[in-house]
């Protein structure tokens, strides 16, 4: 599902509202960006870590939240290289619901092969925060450009994704429906998981 983003000047008017610029230390400077089309405003995640922002996503009125099984989401890194910039531009986004129900293993050199980037998942909390309708139950998405790197330097085989919770399990009742930050199995398929990804960062 490619997907129009809100003009950039929109988006910067919602990290103001959401009070990111502050928590990032960022300057008027940071945030003057190149007029690009249908591009996302990403904060750099040295200047602000995915677990505080996964709280400000929103479902039907309902905060975001990560999974308890995943206190370490801050430590799972991008595989990409991003722009050495405080704040930068992902173009041309895309949910990925043609590859539903594909492993992050195969569906990896697809993106690649066409020419595009899986997001991280850093960007795909701070796209929902723009677009939270991005986020469809049965219809949502992995983020496979971020990853853990054990000791061993092996990868861990937890791989990010953002869903809709059923408010079952450790989840608890009071999450369901909420916008849910958590992780699937590197070698598994899913249904409602496509793969996000974009065409350039700069």
């Amino acid at each position: 599902m490619p997907v129009s983003l809100p003009p950039l000047d929109k988006q910067i008017l919602r990290l103001h509202e959401l009070g990111i610029p502050e928590l990032a230390g960022l300057s008027a400077n940071d945030l003057d960006l190149p007029d690009v089309d249908n591009a996302l405003v990403v904060v750099h995640p040295d200047r602000l870590k995915t677990s505080a922002l996964a709280p400000l996503l929103r479902h039907k009125e309902k905060p975001g939240f990560v999974v308890l099984d995943m206190p370490d989401l801050d430590d799972f890194t991008p595989t990409v290289e991003l722009p050495d910039k405080p704040v930068y531009l992902v173009t041309d986004i895309d949910r990925g619901d043609d590859m539903a129900n594909w492993t992050p293993e195969d569906a990896l050199p697809e993106i690649t092969g066409a020419g595009r980037t899986p997001l991280t998942v850093g960007e795909g909390v701070q796209w929902l925060l723009h677009q939270p309708e991005a986020l469809e139950r049965t219809r949502c998405f992995m983020t496979i450009s971020s990853r853990l790197r054990k000791a061993d330097g092996k990868f861990d085989t937890r791989t990010p994704a953002i869903w809709i919770s059923n408010g079952i399990g450790r989840d608890g009742r009071g999450h369901k429906d909420a916008p849910k930050v958590g992780w699937c199995w590197w070698g598994n398929r899913h249904t409602w998981l496509g793969f996000a990804s974009g065409r350039t960062r700069s």
